[in-house]
Formats: structure tokens, C-alpha cells, sequence
């Protein structure tokens, strides 16, 4: 995924949620309250780990962003 933001600027929810579908399985995809897919927290807690706060996530798109 960091790769992916490195090289577009950006990474959508649902290309995030079909990456790791199809690579880890269904066990690291939820659906949240609000009924839309979501990684899990240790996916998301990696992620987070990897991109050091170089990477924002824009809740208004459903996608991440280089900063």
C-alpha cells in the first residue's frame, strides 16, 4: 500500500480492501458500523508503522494520501 501511495500520490478504501482480499484473505476486511468494508486494526496499526506519518488518510474521499 505504501508503495502504491509512493507511486500514484493516492490509494482508494475499496483498492486497499480488494489488495488485501485477494493477497491475506477475508480475515483482515470487516465490515464497520456504518456498513462499508474496513481493514482490520493490526492491518491498519502496520500500515501506520510503514509509512511513519507520511501517509493521511482523507475521510471526506475514502482513500490515502501522500503528504
Amino acid at each position: 500500500m505504501v508503495e502504491t501511495i509512493r507511486d500514484r500520490g493516492m490509494l482508494r478504501q475499496e483498492e486497499a480492501i480488494a489488495h488485501v482480499r485477494a493477497v491475506y484473505g477475508e480475515a483482515y476486511v470487516f465490515v464497520n458500523e456504518a456498513g462499508n468494508a474496513s481493514l482490520e486494526k493490526e492491518v491498519k496499526k502496520a500500515f501506520r508503522k510503514l509509512h511513519r506519518g507520511r501517509i493521511a488518510w482523507d475521510r471526506d474521499g475514502f482513500f490515502w494520501a501522500w503528504t
